[in-house]
């Protein structure tokens, strides 16, 4: 009875938090959407069998996101939370109707790019919001949604790029569907709470009780509304990247950044892009393969959901990196059998999707939660927008660089060195990472507050 007191209805915020997660899942949409159908994309478009065009066609969403997450802190601070998400819809819209209607290649790139910057804008904004407008007992739990949609949209692309089979027109219907939660996104963020973060810190006091008044309750406005006043609100000056980096915040803009980096450096994205060879040369076929993958991930995001208010952020991210060490310790002992004997598939097979699911569990939904909640107020959004772009820049380069390293170091000491970064994960989040579970935001901001 004292815990119902003491803490809002979740039921008051979840409308607002499963809108704002329409962006996770149009995030994996985008990102699986091509997976498929770009061989059908491919001859339709007089580019089959051009490599750097096919890679062109995948990556350049990446260029796209790239810029787009650099620009996220300026548009988030500067129009408010609900507004940015309709502004990183509607190149979403436009790029993804644009990539289903054009005749050649470069429409295609032209398309993939525009959705890319939407993509670029979509989950820092999707994790700062998600962080302020949840009551804190729950922050977590409503955390891991993000990287849930994220899966669903994954699964969703593949499952709508089946028919590309036998219909090789499809695939120009594959990128039609993406524009309808992108549609529904822009006319629901209407209806939503703006983050009451946001409007105290442009001066906006009134309207940030009547926010928290739709999110939290009308009994718990003026402790909410109490907890803000506890930081200093100097929110109008302007922030330099100079700032971020060498100014009194530059060590949690380090651990966020460091974060980021070492989630790509892991091999993750490495690891889905070589799982369907492996599957393959077992004689899987690539769709059952990207099931496979797809059921592992989605399994550890909903173990992430019941963790992460239970065990806390940091705790999910110690066993996540090292679960993903000892999964590629598997691929190691794997790599030194045979792959067409029994034991050196099953351990290949094994120690991949182990590693997908330990990814899912930490290391993939902890980052963009933890770094929204640990970074102060006055630099969030540009901060995560620094982060995010630090993500971007290694999630490009492990994905260029992964098969050139394949063929170069083979795939024992290329997953070596993936496990070594894990390692390096875990030791890395024990020294610098502090636990959020349940603290307001404005506490964590006071207990990371340096010393002038």
């Amino acid at each position: 009875m004292s815990q119902e007191i003491m803490n809002p209805s979740w039921k008051l915020s979840l409308p607002h938090i499963l809108v704002a997660s329409i962006v996770s899942f149009l995030f994996g949409y985008h990102l699986g959407v091509v997976n498929e159908p770009l061989e059908s994309i491919s001859i339709d478009l007089g580019f089959s069998g051009n490599t750097l065009a096919e890679g062109l066609v995948v990556s350049i969403c990446l260029a796209g996101a790239f810029i787009g997450s650099l620009l996220s802190g300026w548009i988030v601070d500067g129009i408010g939370r609900r507004k940015a998400f309709q502004l990183c819809a509607l190149p979403m819209i436009i790029g993804a109707s644009i990539s289903a209607m054009t005749q050649n290649l470069e429409g295609m790139l032209l398309g993939r790019f525009l959705v890319g910057t939407g993509l670029g804008v979509g989950p820092p904004v999707a994790s700062l919001y998600v962080t302020e407008v949840s009551p804190s007992f729950i922050r977590g739990t409503y955390g891991s949604f993000i990287q849930i949609a994220t899966c669903l949209g994954l699964i969703g692309a593949l499952f709508i790029g089946i028919p590309v089979k036998t219909n090789p027109g499809w695939w120009r219907l594959c990128f039609w569907v993406s524009t309808i939660p992108a549609a529904i996104l822009t006319v629901a963020m209407a209806f939503c709470a703006e983050s009451p973060h946001w409007l105290y810190k442009r001066g906006r006091s009134a309207e940030a009780e009547i926010e928290f008044e739709k999110l939290l309750g009308g009994s718990h406005v003026k402790s909410a509304i109490a907890e803000l006043s506890k930081v200093d609100r100097d929110e109008t000056d302007t922030i330099k990247f100079s700032e971020l980096l060498y100014g009194r915040h530059s060590r949690v803009v380090f651990i966020g950044s460091t974060l980021f980096a070492l989630q790509q450096l892991s091999g993750i994205n490495a690891v889905f892009y070589f799982s369907s060879t492996v599957f393959r040369s077992a004689g899987v076929s690539s769709n059952l393969a990207n099931i496979f993958v797809g059921v592992a991930n989605f399994l550890g995001s909903i173990i992430a959901l019941i963790l992460m208010d239970k065990l806390g952020r940091k705790a999910l991210l110690m066993w996540s990196f090292f679960g993903m060490a000892i999964s590629m310790a598997l691929q190691v002992a794997a790599a030194g059998l045979p792959l067409s004997s029994s034991g050196g598939f099953y351990l290949s097979v094994g120690g991949m999707l182990l590693f997908v699911l330990t990814f899912a569990v930490g290391a993939g939904p902890v980052p963009g939660l933890l770094l929204s909640e640990i970074f102060p107020s006055r630099i969030r959004a540009k901060a995560m927008a620094f982060c995010m772009s630090v993500h971007w820049v290694f999630n490009f380069f492990v994905g260029l660089l992964f098969l050139r390293l394949l063929e170069q170091l083979g795939r024992q000491l290329l997953y070596f060195i993936f496990g070594t970064f894990c390692m390096i994960a875990v030791l890395f989040v024990k020294r610098n990472v502090m636990e959020t579970k349940g603290k307001s935001l404005q506490e964590i901001e006071i207990a990371l507050l340096p010393e002038d």
